[in-house]
């Protein structure tokens, strides 16, 4: 009897560790915390539509009003494609700042990033998931932009793949800023002050060839232009649609530019976890 009755105890001692095991939580791959991040950050894009309209609205309303207003005064030019040269200002003020860092700021609010925190995820994949949705939503306000481009007769250099390019230098900029905007909001926490991160980019833009090529600018504004990493983003963006052939140099100052930004953004993002982390 009694080693029937250990043997009892051993298996029930047994299957409760099995039980217990079954029931904890057990780290899972690092691209599988990133994936699973990215898809609660893009199921949550449709619930919040005016994260994404109002881009989208600025973007068209702007590249409209500006070719409209201004490509008269570049007729006379010969071969030069205003709506082309336009294509790309529109396309950068449709897709900076657009981030689900505003979402962030919320789930730090109500408690949900804190929870998080307590799970086997990596720190790092929370900002890295978030920003592989802000990826796709950038690609995805970027073609609206570029269907109407085509609608207004701007072709592509290399056709399909030309465009394929252009959403995705589009988005790489995207991603490059979007650090800003998490470094906000992990610091403050304050949804105010994230949406206003915009703001930042607002100088880049106008300091740059956002309206005129750079050799049309003089003074100290052309000298602005010249170190402002826009100038060089716009430069590769348009190349796609303005050269006939493939213009590598400006295709990768465009891409340093954007990596020049995004290594500023990304350093004071992680910055800014690393802070939070320490005070939970």
């Amino acid at each position: 009897m009694t080693s029937v009755t250990a043997v009892t105890a051993i298996g029930e001692r047994t299957a409760a560790r099995s039980q217990q095991d079954a029931l904890r939580a057990r780290p899972a791959g690092f691209l599988h915390d990133v994936t699973a991040i990215a898809g609660r950050a893009l199921r949550a894009v449709p619930r919040d539509p005016a994260g994404v309209i109002p881009p989208v609205f600025i973007a068209l309303f702007f590249f409209i009003v500006n070719v409209a207003t201004l490509k008269k005064l570049t007729g006379g030019i010969m071969g030069f494609d205003y709506t082309a040269f336009q294509m790309g200002t529109a396309v950068l003020l449709g897709v900076t700042g657009v981030s689900r860092a505003p979402a962030l700021v919320l789930d730090v609010q109500n408690g949900y990033f804190d929870r998080l925190l307590l799970t086997p995820v990596r720190r790092t994949a929370i900002l890295l998931g978030h920003m592989a949705a802000d990826v796709a939503v950038a690609a995805g306000i970027t073609v609206p932009i570029v269907i109407l481009g085509l609608a207004l007769g701007v072709r592509f250099q290399g056709g399909l793949l030309g465009a394929v390019v252009f959403i995705a230098l589009a988005s790489i900029w995207s991603l490059a800023f979007a650090g800003f905007g998490y470094a906000i909001a992990l610091k403050t926490g304050n949804p105010a002050a994230v949406n206003s991160s915009f703001l930042l980019f607002f100088p880049f833009l106008f300091l740059t060839t956002s309206y005129v090529p750079l050799d049309q600018l003089s003074g100290w504004l052309g000298a602005v232009a010249h170190v402002n990493p826009v100038t060089y983003l716009l430069g590769g963006l348009r190349s796609l649609v303005l050269d006939s052939t493939v213009q590598w140099a400006q295709l990768g100052l465009a891409l340093a530019a954007a990596a020049l930004v995004g290594s500023a953004s990304t350093e004071m993002c992680f910055a800014a976890l690393r802070g939070r982390l320490k005070r939970g």
